[in-house]
């Protein structure tokens, strides 16, 4: 049982370790000081005003293609159920609806993804990387090269990617550091065609059979 508690003591502390140390690294560069610097109060404001507690929640980002909207949804951790605390557009779009299939295809891609990178030294100010190609992905390709490199990112332009502007990217990017720092490793990131209903499911299929 002594066994146990030390362990279990030692990779609470590594855990910990770690976060502080992230927060630090990420704060070393000029863009993340001055998001926090312009946005924190912002971002804390949306947490308060929801009853939901800035250093212990778990992180969900929402996306639907059509609608160009990123959704963020936020919980306490001791809670099963999220809270939408923001939305931000997508300002600019490329390809159609429908996945991503192959790289170069302008597509941006659709199924459920998580976090796999914080950039703060991107060409588009700040960026989060997403796991894509993921296995559905590998699979849906039929043996061609699916790409890589999608991220959530600043600026307005984009081949594929998902652009909110440098404005509210600070936001996202702070509330998916604080995510991390306080100890969710995998952050979710599900990106649907368009928001599901009848009508929309009928239109899907007829518009791509696949």
């Amino acid at each position: 049982m002594l066994n146990f508690i030390i362990i279990t003591f030692t990779i609470l502390i590594s855990t910990m370790g770690f976060s502080q140390n992230f927060l630090i690294e990420q704060k070393k560069n000029a863009r993340v000081k001055t998001a926090y610097s312009e946005k924190e109060n912002i971002v804390k404001g949306y947490f308060t005003s929801n009853k939901i507690e800035y250093n212990n929640f778990d992180l969900y980002i929402r996306i639907f293609k059509q609608e160009k909207v990123v959704e963020v949804w936020v919980k306490n951790k001791n809670s099963n159920s999220y809270t939408n605390i923001v939305n931000y557009d997508i300002c600019s779009t490329s390809g159609a609806v429908g996945p991503k299939r192959r790289q170069g295809d302008g597509q941006t891609p659709e199924g459920f993804y998580v976090v796999n990178r914080f950039n703060p030294y991107s060409n588009f100010y700040l960026s989060l990387g997403i796991n894509f190609p993921n296995k559905a992905d590998n699979i849906i390709t039929n043996g061609y090269n699916a790409g890589g490199d999608i991220f959530i990112h600043g600026n307005c332009v984009t081949i594929g990617c998902i652009p909110i502007t440098d404005d509210k990217i600070k936001e996202l990017y702070i509330i998916a550091i604080e995510a991390k720092q306080h100890g969710q490793s995998n952050i979710p990131v599900h990106i649907f065609p368009c928001k599901m209903s009848e009508d929309k499911m009928l239109e899907l299929k007829n518009s791509n059979p696949e």
